[in-house]
């Protein structure tokens, strides 16, 4: 990436499924991200547990001599439902309060194939940027074309004027895991200058007026 200034990355959060999926090709990807961000000295932040493949990434993480931190809300670790985090766990009461937390200490966000709480989490972050709460890059992992479709949509919903070309620069793919974090590490967050004014400081006693006219 030759002239092109490079983010420092040490800790990126992955969102991906508490399943394996029907491709053994998503496990295989999977295994294969958390071998990459350990040769390249990149710690992992993720939901917690050993199942699906969130197990796998964090395996991988943690076989490389990598930090790995779980963020499990406690409901999910009554009767061991989601198993063993593989490293240091933080429990938390919520899933709200999960996401903020991984937001606060993750420097990076890539998701792999998941379900509905995969997207949850990701649109959440993707949320958060455009709002400015957060200028870390976010990128999906899409193998063998899942999130295809995702990324049609996000295009179709830009062609629909309802999220700008702007925005859309937010979400960020790549077909390979080496390929998306040297994307991550070149990302350039731009700000809308009309979001970017907000103030979500909890001590803020009113927030910036916001143009209706924007496209959220």
């Amino acid at each position: 990436m030759e002239g092109v200034s490079v983010r420092k990355i040490k800790k990126i959060c992955v969102f991906c499924g508490a399943n394996s999926g029907k491709d053994v090709a998503f496990v295989n990807a999977a295994f294969h991200l958390g071998e990459v961000l350990g040769k390249r000295k990149i710690d992992l932040v993720y939901g917690g547990g050993k199942l699906g493949l969130m197990g796998c990434v964090s395996t991988a993480v943690a076989q490389h001599e990598r930090q790995v931190l779980g963020i499990i809300p406690s409901a999910f670790t009554v009767n061991n439902l989601v198993g063993e985090t593989c490293g240091k766990e933080i429990k938390v009461a919520t899933m709200q309060e999960r996401l903020v937390m991984m937001m606060e200490l993750s420097d990076a966000f890539i998701a792999l194939p998941g379900g509905f709480g995969t997207l949850e989490e990701l649109f959440q972050m993707i949320s958060w940027a455009q709002l400015s709460i957060h200028n870390k890059p976010i990128g999906v992992l899409n193998i063998n074309g899942f999130f295809n479709g995702l990324l049609s949509f996000v295009d179709y919903a830009v062609k629909q004027e309802f999220i700008t070309p702007r925005a859309r620069k937010i979400l960020i793919s790549a077909t390979t895991a080496d390929e998306l974090v040297d994307k991550l590490q070149a990302f350039r967050f731009e700000p809308d200058p009309a979001l970017s004014k907000l103030k979500w400081s909890p001590s803020s006693s009113q927030k910036e007026k916001l143009d209706l006219t924007l496209r959220l």
